[in-house]
C-alpha cells in the first residue's frame, strides 16, 4: 500500500461479498483507501472491483475466527504505516436449527469465536490509536435478530444481541474522546447468508430481502453522521425492531419461532421478513 497518499483509511472485515463488500465499495466511492479481510477466494476479486473504483487496496486474506489470524489482520493494518480513520467490523457467519437436537456444538463454537471473540479483539486493537489521535469511526454489523430472542437460531441471534449491546457501552466510554462507535443492524438482507447458515427453508430465509448495496450505504452514512446505530433495509424491519422495544420477551420469541423454524418455508412466503448480514 502507498504510504504516502493522502486519502483516508478504512478497514472492512468480511468484504469479500454481501454487505461486507458493499461497505467496502461506499468507503472507495467517497474517496477512501482500504484494508480489507475475509477467508475465501472471493476477496481477491472483491479488491479488484473496489481498486476499479480509484482505491488503494490491501487484501488479507485470513480466518478472523482464530486468535492468530487477528493479530495478522492487525499487524497488515499496522504495516500500511497510516492512520486509521474508520473500522467496519462486519465478519460473522450463523447456524440454523434447534440448539439441543440439530446443531453442531463446533459450529456455533465457531459462531462465537468469529461474531463475537474476534469483534471484541480487532476493536481493542484499533481503539487505542483512535483515541489517542482523538478521531475515528468504528461500525460493528449487528442484526435486527440483535433485538429479539432467535429460535432456531439462538446463538446467532445471542451474538448479534451481543455486540449491539456492546457497541452502544462503548459508545458512551468514549463519548468525549472524538470516536464515534455505530451499530448496523439490518433486516433481511439478499446475501448468501441463509444458504450458509441452513435456514433456506424457513419463511425468513424464503421471504423477501433486502439490496445489501441499500443497508450498506445507510450503514455508512450513520458511521459518517456519528449515529449510535441505525435499522437498515426496508421500513418493516423499523416496525419490527420499535415492537421489540414493547413486546415481552416471550412473545417476541414465538413470533420468532414462526420465522425461523426448519420447514417453515411456504408458498408465498417472498413477502416475509427476517434477518441476514453475510458479512
Amino acid at each position: 500500500m502507498d504510504t504516502s497518499s493522502t486519502k483516508p483509511l478504512a478497514v472492512v472485515t468480511g468484504a469479500s461479498s454481501g454487505i461486507g463488500y458493499e461497505l467496502a465499495r461506499q468507503f472507495a466511492e467517497h474517496g477512501f483507501d482500504l484494508v480489507i479481510a475475509a477467508e475465501d477466494k472471493d476477496l481477491i476479486p472483491a479488491a479488484r472491483s473496489l481498486e476499479d473504483l480509484g482505491a488503494t487496496v490491501s487484501s488479507v486474506r485470513v480466518d478472523l475466527a482464530h486468535r492468530d489470524g487477528v493479530e495478522e489482520f492487525h499487524t497488515r493494518i499496522m504495516a500500511s504505516g497510516r492512520p486509521v480513520n474508520a473500522v467496519a467490523i462486519n465478519a460473522g457467519v450463523g447456524v440454523g436449527g434447534d440448539f439441543a437436537r440439530d446443531t453442531d456444538l463446533d459450529d456455533e463454537l465457531r459462531l462465537i469465536k468469529l461474531n463475537v471473540v474476534s469483534s471484541v479483539h480487532l476493536a481493542k486493537l484499533v481503539l487505542p490509536d483512535m483515541v489517542r489521535r482523538g478521531r475515528g469511526r468504528l461500525l460493528f454489523t449487528s442484526s435486527v435478530a440483535g433485538t429479539m430472542p432467535g429460535p432456531f437460531h439462538a446463538v446467532y441471534a445471542a451474538s448479534k444481541a451481543f455486540l449491539y449491546s456492546f457497541s452502544e457501552a462503548i459508545r458512551e466510554e468514549l463519548k468525549d474522546t472524538g470516536v464515534t462507535v455505530t451499530a448496523l443492524l439490518p433486516g433481511p438482507t439478499d446475501t448468501d447468508f441463509f444458504r450458509r447458515a441452513d435456514m433456506e427453508d424457513t419463511k425468513v430465509g424464503s421471504g423477501r430481502k433486502d439490496d445489501p448495496a441499500e443497508v450498506a450505504r445507510q450503514g455508512f452514512e450513520a458511521l459518517m453522521s456519528g449515529d449510535d446505530h441505525v435499522v437498515a433495509g426496508s421500513k418493516k424491519n423499523v416496525l419490527q425492531s420499535v415492537a421489540g422495544k414493547i413486546m415481552p420477551e416471550t412473545a417476541k420469541a414465538r413470533a420468532m419461532r414462526s420465522m425461523a423454524e426448519p420447514g417453515g418455508a411456504e408458498p408465498g412466503d417472498g413477502e416475509s421478513g427476517g434477518e441476514s448480514d453475510r458479512e
